[in-house]
């Protein structure tokens, strides 16, 4: 790994920081703090968190099934390595609803990221202005939209090669520093929900993301087991974005003195489903308030669904079944992708989500016609050991590991070589996935 007289490509080279990670053992004898291997991460988080905590990063619908099936769906999907490839640069770069962005890796939107570390959403916020990579904010956040923001465009004003990338021209409401969208739960109460969407758009967050598996949370009897659900106990997070909300305070104020889960209950989980007509006006506001910014249906397994979401005006779709938390048994979410991409994926932007741990996770993704993956996660375990530090360690570590994988697989560009390139995959219904702790370890 010579660091000297390395050439300049479309991308850094992240794939350094395995160096200066090895370097910095060599010389001083400082280890990272905790491992990056992702069985061993989110293992080590049960020593960094309460129980709570633990258990709202890591249940899982029913009985794990789902999860499970994630995880193995990636086993299946074999990467074909090439060879006497120059891959002296590699070109990870691509462009996502206008923004173009250094590697085709999105933060999740995920809630209550104060239950994994102080600073909540400020951490991940944070770390992903300072690479330039896109942050999704959700509804469920422990944080003001406006704070949030603020911590976003902190982390972009530090320039560096990695979020210098970043350019984009279109309309922002907040003039951001940096690519950030906003995840909707969308309640029965239009005022309120109209009241999220200008925040979000006055703040920067210039793509909506509307999420639709989850109009209540999933069975999951791991939370069950310790009545995990933040928001009826005294004194924790959970109603920072709706209690800085004007609208839902001026109708709500008393009520969330009375009852601390009048905002979750009413506002995000609230166990009454929309359907496609509402989606539709849903489009219709979201476009008039950002000047006609993408919409993005998230939750989407199946063609069909992918078919209706393009014909009531959808820009995009996630493809995720919320990483194994809502539907017990389910299929594995990047089983449905290829079927999902040959439907719609000339026609729409297609997001991957749902079990991405690795370098080689987010390279099978997008060869099989993802544009851009979401990581959710892996992130929160990293936040959950030293704050921004473990976050930052985290994510680079990542984009270390799939340039680090591109470079040796002998695939210089992440949208010529890899995106829909069947070539570079081959499927095997055959073997068994290592089991847990099957890897070498201390």
């Amino acid at each position: 790994m010579d660091p000297e007289n390395k050439p300049k490509g479309p991308s850094p080279h992240y794939s350094l920081y395995q160096r200066e990670m090895f370097k910095r053992g060599g010389e001083t004898g400082i280890l990272p703090s905790f491992s990056v291997h992702p069985e061993e991460l989110q293992e080590s988080t049960k020593k960094k968190l309460n129980d709570r905590g633990y258990f709202y990063a890591n249940s899982n619908a029913g009985v794990g099934w789902t999860d499970r099936a994630n995880r193995e769906a990636f086993y299946r999907w074999r990467i074909v390595p090439r060879t006497c490839v120059d891959t002296n640069v590699r070109d990870l770069t691509t462009t996502v609803f206008g923004h173009k962005i250094p590697v085709p890796i999105m933060f999740a939107p995920i809630g209550i990221n104060k239950l994994y570390s102080p600073l909540g959403e400020l951490i991940p916020a944070r770390v992903a202005g300072e690479i330039g990579m896109p942050y999704c904010l959700s509804t469920a956040a422990s944080q003001p939209i406006e704070e949030v923001a603020k911590a976003n465009d902190e982390g972009a004003s530090e320039r560096n090669e990695s979020n210098s990338v970043h350019q984009y021209d279109g309309p922002n409401g907040g003039n951001a520093k940096s690519p950030r969208f906003f995840q909707l739960y969308m309640g029965h109460d239009d005022e309120i929900t109209l009241s999220l969407l200008n925040r979000a758009w006055k703040s920067g967050f210039d793509v909506l993301m509307l999420t639709t598996d989850t109009w209540q949370l999933g069975w999951r009897p791991t939370d069950i087991n310790i009545a995990n659900y933040t928001f009826y106990y005294p004194g924790t997070p959970g109603n920072e974005l709706g209690e800085s909300d004007p609208v839902f305070m001026a109708k709500h104020k008393e009520d969330l003195k009375r009852e601390k889960g009048k905002w979750i209950d009413s506002a995000v989980w609230h166990g009454k489903a929309h359907t496609w007509d509402k989606i539709r006006w849903l489009v219709g506001q979201w476009k008039k308030i950002s000047g006609g910014r993408p919409f993005v249906i998230k939750g989407i397994q199946c063609a069909t669904d992918a078919k209706t979401a393009l014909e009531h005006g959808c820009d995009g779709i996630v493809v995720t079944n919320h990483a194994g938390r809502q539907v017990d048994g389910a299929v594995g979410s990047l089983e449905v992708l290829p079927e999902i991409v040959e439907a719609v994926g000339d026609k729409m932007t297609i997001i991957f989500d749902s079990g991405i741990r690795t370098g080689a996770d987010v390279f099978k993704a997008i060869a099989l016609g993802a544009h851009v993956v979401m990581v959710g996660r892996l992130y929160v375990w990293g936040m959950s050991h030293e704050g921004v530090h473990g976050c930052r360690h985290v994510i680079k570590s990542l984009l270390a590991d799939l340039d680090i994988l591109m470079t040796v697989a002998g695939y210089p560009s992440i949208t010529k070589d890899v995106h829909g390139n069947n070539d570079a995959l081959r499927y095997s219904p055959s073997g068994v996935p290592p089991g847990p702790g099957e890897h070498a370890k201390l």
